[in-house]
Protein backbone atom coordinates (compact mmCIF):
# COMPACT_ATOMS: atom_id res chain seq x y z
CA UNK A 1 0.00 0.00 0.00
CA UNK A 2 1.45 3.80 -0.62
CA UNK A 3 0.22 6.69 0.68
CA UNK A 4 -2.58 7.93 -1.32
CA UNK A 5 -4.27 4.18 -1.00
CA UNK A 6 -4.22 4.83 2.55
CA UNK A 7 -5.71 7.98 2.78
CA UNK A 8 -8.54 6.75 0.79
CA UNK A 9 -9.03 3.70 2.54
CA UNK A 10 -9.12 5.76 5.45
CA UNK A 11 -12.10 8.12 3.75
CA UNK A 12 -14.12 5.09 2.73
CA UNK A 13 -14.30 4.72 6.56
CA UNK A 14 -14.63 8.17 8.09
CA UNK A 15 -16.24 9.57 4.65
CA UNK A 16 -18.26 12.13 6.71
CA UNK A 17 -16.31 12.60 9.70
CA UNK A 18 -14.52 16.26 9.67
CA UNK A 19 -10.81 16.05 8.48
CA UNK A 20 -9.76 19.53 8.86
CA UNK A 21 -11.22 22.35 11.24
CA UNK A 22 -10.27 25.79 9.59
CA UNK A 23 -11.52 28.66 11.89
CA UNK A 24 -15.33 28.48 11.32
CA UNK A 25 -15.21 26.27 8.43
CA UNK A 26 -15.56 22.39 8.62
CA UNK A 27 -14.04 20.05 5.51
CA UNK A 28 -15.27 16.29 5.62
CA UNK A 29 -12.91 13.87 4.75
CA UNK A 30 -14.78 12.85 1.75
CA UNK A 31 -14.50 16.90 0.58
CA UNK A 32 -10.74 16.59 0.98
CA UNK A 33 -10.47 13.16 -1.26
CA UNK A 34 -13.22 14.69 -3.59
CA UNK A 35 -11.00 18.18 -4.17
CA UNK A 36 -7.30 16.08 -4.40
CA UNK A 37 -8.70 13.57 -6.69
CA UNK A 38 -10.15 16.37 -9.12
CA UNK A 39 -6.77 18.44 -8.96
CA UNK A 40 -4.72 14.73 -9.31
CA UNK A 41 -7.01 15.13 -12.86
CA UNK A 42 -6.06 18.66 -13.97
CA UNK A 43 -2.44 17.71 -13.33
CA UNK A 44 -2.21 15.01 -15.42
CA UNK A 45 -4.68 16.42 -17.79
CA UNK A 46 -3.26 19.97 -18.64
CA UNK A 47 -0.13 19.87 -17.30
CA UNK A 48 1.19 16.17 -18.14
CA UNK A 49 1.98 14.83 -14.76
CA UNK A 50 2.71 11.34 -14.89
CA UNK A 51 4.43 8.36 -12.49
CA UNK A 52 7.34 9.93 -10.47
CA UNK A 53 7.17 13.35 -12.30
CA UNK A 54 8.35 16.19 -9.00
CA UNK A 55 5.66 18.49 -8.62
CA UNK A 56 6.60 21.28 -5.85
CA UNK A 57 3.75 22.72 -3.86
CA UNK A 58 4.71 26.25 -2.38
CA UNK A 59 1.93 26.99 0.22
CA UNK A 60 1.55 28.83 3.51
CA UNK A 61 -0.49 26.42 6.39
CA UNK A 62 -3.94 26.34 4.93
CA UNK A 63 -6.61 23.27 3.85
CA UNK A 64 -5.40 23.44 0.13
CA UNK A 65 -2.05 22.22 1.19
CA UNK A 66 -3.61 18.86 2.49
CA UNK A 67 -5.18 19.02 -0.84
CA UNK A 68 -2.17 19.39 -2.64
CA UNK A 69 -0.13 16.73 -1.19
CA UNK A 70 -2.97 13.96 -1.80
CA UNK A 71 -3.23 15.19 -5.35
CA UNK A 72 0.50 15.22 -5.79
CA UNK A 73 0.68 11.28 -4.44
CA UNK A 74 -2.37 10.25 -5.64
CA UNK A 75 -1.27 10.70 -9.72
CA UNK A 76 2.12 8.63 -8.37
CA UNK A 77 3.91 12.08 -8.45
CA UNK A 78 6.63 13.13 -5.88
CA UNK A 79 5.71 15.87 -3.78
CA UNK A 80 8.13 18.13 -3.10
CA UNK A 81 7.30 20.16 0.03
CA UNK A 82 9.03 24.24 -0.74
CA UNK A 83 9.28 26.44 2.50
CA UNK A 84 7.08 29.37 1.79
CA UNK A 85 9.49 31.78 4.31
CA UNK A 86 12.51 31.59 1.06
CA UNK A 87 12.91 34.03 -1.53
CA UNK A 88 12.80 33.27 -5.44
CA UNK A 89 16.79 32.92 -6.09
CA UNK A 90 16.15 30.27 -3.00
CA UNK A 91 13.01 28.25 -4.66
CA UNK A 92 14.28 28.37 -8.05
CA UNK A 93 17.39 25.94 -6.73
CA UNK A 94 15.15 23.51 -5.57
CA UNK A 95 13.16 24.04 -8.83
CA UNK A 96 15.48 23.32 -11.14
CA UNK A 97 17.65 20.46 -8.78
CA UNK A 98 14.64 18.40 -8.55
CA UNK A 99 13.55 18.88 -12.16
CA UNK A 100 10.13 20.57 -11.33
CA UNK A 101 8.03 21.60 -13.82
CA UNK A 102 4.92 22.39 -12.39
CA UNK A 103 4.61 24.17 -9.02
CA UNK A 104 1.67 24.86 -6.28
CA UNK A 105 1.00 27.66 -4.93
CA UNK A 106 -1.84 30.38 -4.01
CA UNK A 107 -2.03 34.11 -4.50
CA UNK A 108 -1.09 35.17 -0.88
CA UNK A 109 2.33 33.18 -1.20
CA UNK A 110 3.59 33.71 -4.61
CA UNK A 111 2.48 37.39 -4.63
CA UNK A 112 5.14 39.52 -6.40
CA UNK A 113 7.78 36.89 -6.72
CA UNK A 114 5.95 35.52 -9.58
CA UNK A 115 7.88 37.42 -12.14
CA UNK A 116 11.04 36.90 -10.46
CA UNK A 117 10.27 32.71 -10.43
CA UNK A 118 8.98 32.62 -14.05
CA UNK A 119 12.29 34.43 -15.19
CA UNK A 120 14.49 31.97 -13.44
CA UNK A 121 12.63 29.48 -14.24
CA UNK A 122 11.63 29.29 -17.92
CA UNK A 123 8.80 27.16 -18.90
CA UNK A 124 7.89 26.50 -15.10
CA UNK A 125 4.05 26.60 -14.34
CA UNK A 126 2.58 27.96 -11.76
CA UNK A 127 -0.83 26.47 -10.86
CA UNK A 128 -2.26 29.33 -8.34
CA UNK A 129 -5.38 27.04 -6.83
CA UNK A 130 -8.68 28.95 -5.38
CA UNK A 131 -9.67 28.21 -1.67
CA UNK A 132 -11.01 24.71 -0.99
CA UNK A 133 -14.10 26.86 0.63
CA UNK A 134 -14.75 28.59 -2.72
CA UNK A 135 -14.32 25.25 -5.34
CA UNK A 136 -17.44 23.48 -6.39
CA UNK A 137 -17.57 19.89 -5.80
CA UNK A 138 -17.44 17.64 -8.73
CA UNK A 139 -16.89 14.04 -9.00
CA UNK A 140 -14.12 12.29 -10.57
CA UNK A 141 -16.26 9.51 -12.33
CA UNK A 142 -14.70 6.23 -13.18
CA UNK A 143 -10.96 8.07 -13.24
CA UNK A 144 -8.39 5.35 -12.73
CA UNK A 145 -5.48 6.26 -10.52
CA UNK A 146 -2.14 4.38 -10.97
CA UNK A 147 -0.96 2.05 -8.64
CA UNK A 148 2.25 3.14 -6.96
CA UNK A 149 4.07 0.65 -5.11
CA UNK A 150 5.37 1.40 -1.10
CA UNK A 151 9.17 1.07 -2.58
CA UNK A 152 8.59 4.20 -4.92
CA UNK A 153 9.71 7.88 -4.19
CA UNK A 154 6.78 9.58 -2.68
CA UNK A 155 8.75 13.34 -1.14
CA UNK A 156 11.71 15.00 -1.64
CA UNK A 157 11.98 17.03 1.32
CA UNK A 158 15.02 19.83 1.01
CA UNK A 159 17.23 20.29 4.19
CA UNK A 160 20.02 23.16 4.48
CA UNK A 161 23.13 22.08 2.94
CA UNK A 162 26.32 22.46 5.04
CA UNK A 163 28.01 23.84 1.43
CA UNK A 164 25.16 26.34 1.37
CA UNK A 165 22.88 24.84 -1.14
CA UNK A 166 19.61 22.78 0.34
CA UNK A 167 19.87 18.52 -0.01
CA UNK A 168 17.08 16.81 -1.18
CA UNK A 169 16.33 14.07 1.30
CA UNK A 170 14.17 11.00 -1.00
CA UNK A 171 11.13 9.54 1.38
CA UNK A 172 9.53 6.47 0.02
CA UNK A 173 6.40 5.71 0.71
CA UNK A 174 7.05 2.86 2.70
CA UNK A 175 9.73 5.21 4.78
CA UNK A 176 6.92 7.14 5.21
CA UNK A 177 4.22 4.43 6.44
CA UNK A 178 6.99 3.35 9.04
CA UNK A 179 7.33 6.48 10.45
CA UNK A 180 3.55 7.23 10.23
CA UNK A 181 3.17 3.82 12.09
CA UNK A 182 6.39 4.51 14.50
CA UNK A 183 4.83 7.49 15.78
CA UNK A 184 1.01 6.09 16.31
CA UNK A 185 2.63 3.37 18.72
CA UNK A 186 4.09 5.88 20.61
CA UNK A 187 1.69 8.24 20.66
CA UNK A 188 -0.94 5.75 21.33
CA UNK A 189 -2.99 7.87 19.01
CA UNK A 190 -6.75 6.77 17.83
CA UNK A 191 -9.21 8.34 15.61
CA UNK A 192 -10.61 9.96 18.13
CA UNK A 193 -7.30 12.35 18.49
CA UNK A 194 -7.45 16.12 17.06
CA UNK A 195 -4.05 16.95 16.07
CA UNK A 196 -3.37 20.90 16.37
CA UNK A 197 -1.14 21.87 13.45
CA UNK A 198 0.38 25.47 14.11
CA UNK A 199 3.75 24.28 12.76
CA UNK A 200 4.88 24.92 9.25
CA UNK A 201 3.01 22.03 7.42
CA UNK A 202 6.04 21.98 4.64
CA UNK A 203 8.32 20.58 7.95
CA UNK A 204 9.32 17.22 7.59
CA UNK A 205 7.47 17.09 11.34
CA UNK A 206 4.57 18.17 10.33
CA UNK A 207 4.11 16.68 7.06
CA UNK A 208 4.50 13.31 9.14
CA UNK A 209 2.94 14.05 12.29
CA UNK A 210 0.93 16.75 11.40
CA UNK A 211 -1.27 15.45 8.15
CA UNK A 212 -0.23 12.03 7.34
CA UNK A 213 -0.76 10.41 10.76
CA UNK A 214 -3.95 12.01 11.84
CA UNK A 215 -5.11 11.07 8.12
CA UNK A 216 -4.11 7.60 7.84
CA UNK A 217 -5.76 6.81 11.49
CA UNK A 218 -9.09 8.82 10.49
CA UNK A 219 -8.41 11.48 13.42
CA UNK A 220 -8.56 15.43 12.60
CA UNK A 221 -6.57 18.07 12.24
CA UNK A 222 -6.83 21.94 13.74
CA UNK A 223 -5.05 24.06 11.58
CA UNK A 224 -4.44 27.27 13.03
CA UNK A 225 -4.47 30.37 11.30
CA UNK A 226 -2.07 32.27 13.92
CA UNK A 227 -0.47 31.57 16.59
CA UNK A 228 -0.14 34.90 18.22
CA UNK A 229 -1.21 35.63 20.68
CA UNK A 230 -0.83 32.16 22.17
CA UNK A 231 -4.18 32.30 24.20
CA UNK A 232 -5.86 32.12 20.47
CA UNK A 233 -4.21 28.86 19.91
CA UNK A 234 -5.48 28.04 23.42
CA UNK A 235 -9.06 29.16 22.79
CA UNK A 236 -9.06 27.10 19.94
CA UNK A 237 -7.76 23.77 21.04
CA UNK A 238 -10.74 24.51 23.81
CA UNK A 239 -13.50 25.22 20.78
CA UNK A 240 -11.91 22.24 18.97
CA UNK A 241 -11.70 19.97 21.73
CA UNK A 242 -8.02 19.09 20.40
CA UNK A 243 -6.12 16.30 22.24
CA UNK A 244 -2.45 16.25 20.71
CA UNK A 245 0.07 19.57 20.16
CA UNK A 246 3.07 18.93 18.03
CA UNK A 247 5.18 22.31 18.61
CA UNK A 248 8.52 23.73 19.53
CA UNK A 249 9.89 24.52 22.82
CA UNK A 250 9.52 28.37 21.88
CA UNK A 251 5.56 27.73 22.07
CA UNK A 252 5.91 25.79 25.09
CA UNK A 253 7.93 28.79 26.95
CA UNK A 254 5.11 30.80 25.52
CA UNK A 255 2.37 28.62 27.28
CA UNK A 256 3.78 28.55 30.69
CA UNK A 257 2.53 32.23 30.74
CA UNK A 258 -1.12 31.40 29.75
CA UNK A 259 -3.70 30.18 32.54
CA UNK A 260 -5.25 27.09 31.15
CA UNK A 261 -8.97 26.26 31.92
CA UNK A 262 -9.50 23.11 34.15
CA UNK A 263 -11.42 21.52 31.35
CA UNK A 264 -8.77 21.74 29.11
CA UNK A 265 -8.97 18.88 26.29
CA UNK A 266 -4.91 18.04 25.79
CA UNK A 267 -3.65 14.21 26.52
CA UNK A 268 -0.31 15.63 25.13
CA UNK A 269 1.93 17.85 23.97
CA UNK A 270 5.31 16.77 22.35
CA UNK A 271 8.25 18.79 21.51
CA UNK A 272 10.13 18.75 18.43
CA UNK A 273 12.09 21.08 15.85
CA UNK A 274 14.80 21.77 18.55
CA UNK A 275 16.08 20.85 21.93
CA UNK A 276 13.55 21.27 24.61
CA UNK A 277 15.76 23.75 27.36
CA UNK A 278 15.19 22.33 30.77
CA UNK A 279 13.83 25.04 32.10
CA UNK A 280 11.05 25.03 29.45
CA UNK A 281 10.07 21.56 30.69
CA UNK A 282 10.67 21.76 34.39
CA UNK A 283 7.97 24.92 34.39
CA UNK A 284 5.62 23.56 31.96
CA UNK A 285 5.19 19.97 34.01
CA UNK A 286 5.39 22.05 37.28
CA UNK A 287 2.27 24.14 36.05
CA UNK A 288 0.23 21.49 33.81
CA UNK A 289 -1.19 18.16 34.16
CA UNK A 290 -0.13 17.46 30.73
CA UNK A 291 2.92 15.28 29.68
CA UNK A 292 5.02 17.43 27.43
CA UNK A 293 7.15 14.87 25.55
CA UNK A 294 10.47 15.32 23.67
CA UNK A 295 11.47 13.95 20.47
CA UNK A 296 14.33 14.01 18.41
CA UNK A 297 14.70 13.86 14.58
CA UNK A 298 15.72 15.21 11.22
CA UNK A 299 13.99 15.11 7.53
CA UNK A 300 16.33 11.99 6.43
CA UNK A 301 14.73 10.18 9.03
CA UNK A 302 11.04 10.83 7.77
CA UNK A 303 11.50 12.16 10.13
CA UNK A 304 10.80 11.13 13.91
CA UNK A 305 13.47 9.00 15.36
CA UNK A 306 12.92 9.07 19.45
CA UNK A 307 10.76 10.47 21.60
CA UNK A 308 10.02 10.27 25.18
CA UNK A 309 7.24 7.71 26.57
CA UNK A 310 4.01 8.71 27.58
CA UNK A 311 3.83 6.69 30.96
CA UNK A 312 7.86 8.15 31.42
CA UNK A 313 10.05 7.51 33.16
CA UNK A 314 10.82 10.90 31.47
CA UNK A 315 14.79 11.82 31.40
CA UNK A 316 15.44 16.09 31.68
CA UNK A 317 17.45 16.53 28.63
CA UNK A 318 16.95 13.16 26.79
CA UNK A 319 15.39 12.82 23.58
CA UNK A 320 14.22 9.35 24.86
CA UNK A 321 14.18 6.37 23.17
CA UNK A 322 13.90 5.18 19.34
CA UNK A 323 10.78 4.69 18.75
CA UNK A 324 9.31 1.25 17.58
CA UNK A 325 11.05 -0.67 14.97
CA UNK A 326 13.76 1.60 14.67
CA UNK A 327 17.22 1.61 15.71
CA UNK A 328 19.47 4.20 17.09
CA UNK A 329 23.43 3.16 17.88
CA UNK A 330 26.73 5.54 19.50
CA UNK A 331 29.26 4.92 17.08
CA UNK A 332 33.04 6.12 16.58
CA UNK A 333 34.12 7.44 13.18
CA UNK A 334 35.41 3.77 11.79
CA UNK A 335 31.93 2.59 12.62
CA UNK A 336 32.26 0.50 15.93
CA UNK A 337 28.82 0.64 17.87
CA UNK A 338 30.07 2.33 21.67
CA UNK A 339 28.74 0.98 24.72
CA UNK A 340 26.44 3.03 27.30
CA UNK A 341 27.57 6.44 28.28
CA UNK A 342 30.31 6.70 25.87
CA UNK A 343 30.06 9.39 23.32
CA UNK A 344 29.99 8.99 19.69
CA UNK A 345 27.97 10.05 16.96
CA UNK A 346 24.12 9.16 16.70
CA UNK A 347 23.17 6.70 13.75
CA UNK A 348 19.92 5.36 12.82
CA UNK A 349 18.33 2.59 11.03
CA UNK A 350 15.05 0.96 9.73
CA UNK A 351 12.53 1.37 7.75
CA UNK A 352 12.07 5.04 7.86
CA UNK A 353 15.15 6.00 6.34
CA UNK A 354 16.34 7.58 3.30
CA UNK A 355 17.03 6.23 0.04
CA UNK A 356 19.56 8.98 -0.38
CA UNK A 357 19.34 12.45 -1.43
CA UNK A 358 18.67 13.44 -5.09
CA UNK A 359 21.01 13.68 -7.54
CA UNK A 360 23.83 13.58 -4.66
CA UNK A 361 25.89 9.86 -4.46
CA UNK A 362 28.65 11.61 -2.64
CA UNK A 363 26.44 13.27 -0.22
CA UNK A 364 24.35 10.04 0.14
CA UNK A 365 27.41 7.86 0.48
CA UNK A 366 28.81 10.35 3.37
CA UNK A 367 25.13 10.10 5.42
CA UNK A 368 24.46 5.96 4.84
CA UNK A 369 26.79 3.94 5.84
CA UNK A 370 26.45 0.06 6.30
CA UNK A 371 22.92 0.50 6.25
CA UNK A 372 23.09 3.19 9.21
CA UNK A 373 22.20 7.04 8.70
CA UNK A 374 25.03 9.13 10.12
CA UNK A 375 22.92 12.16 11.81
CA UNK A 376 26.16 14.14 12.47
CA UNK A 377 24.64 14.81 16.00
CA UNK A 378 27.07 13.85 18.86
CA UNK A 379 25.68 12.10 21.92
CA UNK A 380 25.46 8.64 24.25
CA UNK A 381 22.71 6.43 25.37
CA UNK A 382 23.01 5.28 28.67
CA UNK A 383 21.97 1.76 30.43
CA UNK A 384 18.44 2.08 29.71
CA UNK A 385 18.72 3.15 26.09
CA UNK A 386 17.63 6.86 26.70
CA UNK A 387 19.83 8.76 24.24
CA UNK A 388 21.58 12.29 25.16
CA UNK A 389 22.53 15.01 22.47
CA UNK A 390 25.95 16.83 23.56
CA UNK A 391 26.53 18.37 20.39
CA UNK A 392 24.86 19.27 17.37
CA UNK A 393 25.85 19.25 13.44
CA UNK A 394 28.85 21.44 13.19
CA UNK A 395 27.63 25.11 12.81
CA UNK A 396 23.83 24.70 12.28
CA UNK A 397 21.50 27.13 14.33
CA UNK A 398 18.07 26.12 14.91
CA UNK A 399 16.07 29.48 14.30
CA UNK A 400 12.59 28.85 15.27
CA UNK A 401 12.39 24.97 14.81
CA UNK A 402 13.93 25.60 11.58
CA UNK A 403 17.61 24.29 10.52
CA UNK A 404 20.13 27.30 9.40
CA UNK A 405 23.47 26.96 8.13
CA UNK A 406 25.75 29.62 8.27
CA UNK A 407 27.85 28.56 5.47
CA UNK A 408 24.06 29.00 3.21
CA UNK A 409 24.45 33.00 4.39
CA UNK A 410 28.51 33.37 4.14
CA UNK A 411 28.37 32.47 0.64
CA UNK A 412 25.65 34.90 0.08
CA UNK A 413 27.73 37.37 1.98
CA UNK A 414 30.52 37.10 -0.21
CA UNK A 415 28.11 38.28 -3.41
CA UNK A 416 28.18 41.30 -1.46
CA UNK A 417 30.77 43.86 -3.12
CA UNK A 418 33.37 44.79 -1.06
CA UNK A 419 33.29 41.98 1.72
CA UNK A 420 35.81 40.13 1.61
CA UNK A 421 35.91 37.86 4.72
CA UNK A 422 32.65 36.44 6.26
CA UNK A 423 31.21 34.28 9.22
CA UNK A 424 28.73 33.92 10.71
CA UNK A 425 27.73 32.33 13.81
CA UNK A 426 25.07 31.23 16.46
CA UNK A 427 23.63 34.18 19.17
CA UNK A 428 21.11 32.76 21.81
CA UNK A 429 17.84 34.43 21.07
CA UNK A 430 15.23 33.97 24.17
CA UNK A 431 12.05 34.16 21.02
CA UNK A 432 13.18 32.27 18.49
CA UNK A 433 15.78 29.94 19.87
CA UNK A 434 18.91 31.38 17.87
CA UNK A 435 19.94 34.12 15.80
CA UNK A 436 22.51 34.39 12.81
CA UNK A 437 25.17 37.10 13.67
CA UNK A 438 27.36 37.80 10.97
CA UNK A 439 31.01 38.90 10.76
CA UNK A 440 32.59 40.85 7.94
CA UNK A 441 35.56 42.09 6.75
CA UNK A 442 36.10 44.25 3.35
CA UNK A 443 38.53 44.38 0.80
CA UNK A 444 41.47 47.04 0.61
CA UNK A 445 39.93 50.31 0.23
CA UNK A 446 36.28 49.20 0.09
CA UNK A 447 33.78 50.68 3.30
CA UNK A 448 30.92 48.44 4.21
CA UNK A 449 27.64 49.77 5.16
CA UNK A 450 25.73 47.19 7.84
CA UNK A 451 22.22 48.57 6.79
CA UNK A 452 22.95 47.63 3.05
CA UNK A 453 24.71 45.00 3.42
CA UNK A 454 21.07 43.76 5.69
CA UNK A 455 19.24 44.31 2.43
CA UNK A 456 21.21 42.71 0.15
CA UNK A 457 20.74 40.07 2.60
CA UNK A 458 17.17 40.47 2.24
CA UNK A 459 16.33 39.78 -0.89
CA UNK A 460 17.85 37.17 -1.92
CA UNK A 461 17.32 34.60 1.96
CA UNK A 462 14.62 33.69 3.85
CA UNK A 463 14.20 36.59 6.77
CA UNK A 464 14.57 33.67 9.67
CA UNK A 465 18.27 33.54 7.73
CA UNK A 466 19.20 37.08 7.94
CA UNK A 467 21.44 38.19 10.49
CA UNK A 468 20.24 40.79 12.75
CA UNK A 469 23.27 42.24 13.49
CA UNK A 470 26.84 42.61 10.74
CA UNK A 471 29.77 43.58 12.56
CA UNK A 472 32.65 44.46 11.06
CA UNK A 473 36.02 44.00 11.67
CA UNK A 474 39.66 45.06 10.06
CA UNK A 475 39.92 41.29 9.82
CA UNK A 476 38.89 37.95 11.16
CA UNK A 477 40.41 36.04 13.53
CA UNK A 478 42.63 32.50 11.67
CA UNK A 479 44.55 29.84 12.89
CA UNK A 480 47.95 29.15 11.56
CA UNK A 481 46.68 27.72 8.26
CA UNK A 482 43.85 30.43 7.38
CA UNK A 483 40.60 28.74 8.79
CA UNK A 484 38.73 31.38 10.25
CA UNK A 485 38.15 31.01 13.62
CA UNK A 486 34.55 30.71 15.05
CA UNK A 487 35.55 30.24 18.02
CA UNK A 488 37.28 33.15 19.30
CA UNK A 489 34.34 34.94 17.85
CA UNK A 490 32.10 33.05 20.02
CA UNK A 491 34.12 34.07 22.61
CA UNK A 492 34.20 37.42 21.93
CA UNK A 493 30.39 37.09 21.95
CA UNK A 494 29.96 35.48 24.90
CA UNK A 495 32.05 37.70 26.54
CA UNK A 496 30.02 40.63 25.75
CA UNK A 497 33.77 42.43 24.26
CA UNK A 498 32.98 45.09 21.58
CA UNK A 499 34.69 44.72 18.10
CA UNK A 500 35.74 47.81 16.49
CA UNK A 501 33.73 48.96 14.22
CA UNK A 502 35.25 51.07 11.44
CA UNK A 503 33.94 53.96 10.11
Amino acid sequence: MNLAEAFTLTVRKNSAKTAIFWDEEQFSYARILEAAETMAIMLQRLHGIVVQDRVGVWLRNCPEFVIAVFAVLKNGAVLVPINNFLKPEEVSHILQDAGIKVIITDDATIGENRAALERLNPGLRIITIPSLAAAPARSVGDYTFPTIAASELAVIIYTSGTTGRPKGAMLTHANLLHNVESCRIMLEAVSFDRFVVLLPMFHSFMLTVGIFLPFLIGGSILLIKSVHPPKNVIDEILRKQATILPAIPQFFRALTAVQLPENFPLRLCVSGAAPLPHEVFREFTAKFPIPLLEGYGLSEASPVVSMNPIKGPWKVGSIGIPVPNVEVSIQDQMGARLGPNVVGEVCVRGGNVMSGYWNQPQETATALRNGWLLTGDIGYQDLDGYIFITDRKKDMLLVNGINVYPREIEEVLYRFSGIKEAAVISQNDPRKGEQPLAFVAAQEGATLDERAIIHFLRERLADYKVPRKILILPALPRNATGKILKTTLREMVASRVSPCVPD
